[in-house]
């Protein structure tokens, strides 16, 4: 009587864990295709259309031409562009796909990190574009600085030329990091000092340096108005 009860336990146990098993595996199964899928949409998308259609356009070229590939070289890195662009969407592609995936299997959790990943990435080529405009802009403004300095026969004019480049670098990597949400309210602090310290010195400057300008030009109102 004993082993028929046993008997009945150990079969009714096998009968559940097999009815566990029989129920995930379609989800496996299900998860599983879509991840295939996910990967072969990513590598057409990301490799053989964003990154040829890139190459195509000569992007690498363009960005070359506008004097980007030393910074990149300084820091041990080539400039591709259209392969960085590429995998940025094949990667995008793949966490989508992982995040169906991941909702097939209940795994709400995962869903949720994959989710905040996903929508982060459009911050991360939004920072990229930023940070590219900036050193455009920070080169074509320094040639122009240091040329106006230049044909005014003045001085440092390479020395004013490197500072407006660097003010428009810092300006822009500050704007890349908020951007990222990497400590925006520090940044935010940091860039409000930098102008109130520039507005005061430009204050004091103007107040010491012309002075006797803003007290002649009263003076002559002055004498203008007692002639009336």
């Amino acid at each position: 009587m004993v082993a028929q009860n046993w008997t009945e336990v150990v079969v009714i146990s096998l009968q559940r864990l097999w009815d566990g098993v029989a129920s995930v595996v379609p989800s496996l199964i299900g998860a599983l295709v879509i991840i295939i899928i996910g990967l072969i949409v990513a590598f057409v998308l990301g490799t053989l259309v964003v990154e040829k259609i890139l190459e195509a356009l000569k992007l690498d070229t363009l960005l070359q031409k506008l004097g980007l590939s030393p910074y990149f070289e300084r820091g041990g890195l080539h400039l591709r562009a259209s392969r960085f662009f590429g995998r940025l969407v094949y990667w995008f592609v793949t966490i989508a796909f992982l995040l169906a995936a991941s909702d097939v299997l209940g795994l709400f959790a995962f869903s949720s990190f994959l989710k905040d990943v996903l929508f982060y990435l459009p911050n991360v080529v939004i920072a990229v574009l930023i940070m590219l405009a900036t050193v455009v802009l920070a080169n074509f403004v320094r040639r122009l600085a240091s040329a106006s300095v230049m044909s005014a026969k003045l001085h440092a004019a390479h020395f004013l030329g490197s500072m407006a480049w660097w003010a428009i670098v810092v300006f822009g990597f500050l704007t890349a990091l908020i951007q990222l949400n990497v400590a925006v309210s520090v940044i935010n602090t940091v860039i409000t000092g930098f102008v109130a310290m520039l507005a005061l010195a430009g204050g004091l400057a103007f107040g010491m340096g012309g002075k006797d300008y803003a007290a002649s030009l009263i003076s002559k109102l002055r004498e203008t108005t007692g002639s009336r």
